[in-house]
């Protein structure tokens, strides 16, 4: 089990990151499936008595949707993310969810950063800028992606979450970060 549920959460990032890029949206089909994987791989290694039930889960999974509801609730965060970060709570555990949220929080003010800085008017109408503007407008993947978000606005905050979860199942030893 201790592989099972990690293993699925890299997987359910790696497509969450890339579908909220792209489309800005968090497919709920994709979370309920990992949920469900997740209880059926932890129901068969119980049945077979390989380890314990998934009782410990449960918490993350509350964690995650009561910490993150707030945002939502004023519209700062979409309800795609905060279901991920639940979900993601459930497969790996409360103990996880924090340092996932600070590193997200992280790469999504970078991108804020970013965002906001070349909509400076010195900057956004710079030659180079410009150009560089009308080149990513002119190339289909990025119409396509427009197309594809259909009007949806904001940052691609579920992108981070999943790139934080990855790092923390690929290098747990974070978790201890600055500990002795």
């Amino acid at each position: 089990m201790a592989a099972v549920l990690p293993t699925l959460a890299v997987v359910l990032s790696v497509l969450v990151a890339l579908s909220d890029l792209y489309a800005r949206r968090i497919p709920n089909t994709w979370l309920a499936a990992a949920l469900v994987l997740a209880i059926a791989a932890g129901l068969l290694q119980w049945i077979v008595g390989t380890s314990a039930p998934l009782w410990p889960s449960m918490p993350g999974l509350a964690v995650g949707l009561i910490t993150m509801l707030p945002f939502y609730a004023i519209r700062v965060m979409g309800a795609g993310d905060v279901k991920f970060f639940a979900t993601l709570g459930f497969l790996l555990g409360t103990n996880v969810l924090l340092p996932i949220w600070i590193i997200a929080c992280l790469l999504t003010g970078v991108h804020a950063v970013i965002v906001l800085v070349f909509r400076m008017p010195r900057l956004a109408y710079a030659p180079g800028v410009t150009q560089a503007r009308q080149r990513l407008h002119a190339w289909p993947l990025w119409q396509r992606a427009m197309h594809a978000r259909q009007g949806r606005m904001g940052l691609p905050h579920g992108t981070y979450l999943g790139i934080a979860a990855i790092l923390m199942v690929l290098h747990p030893e974070l978790l201890h970060w600055g500990q002795p």
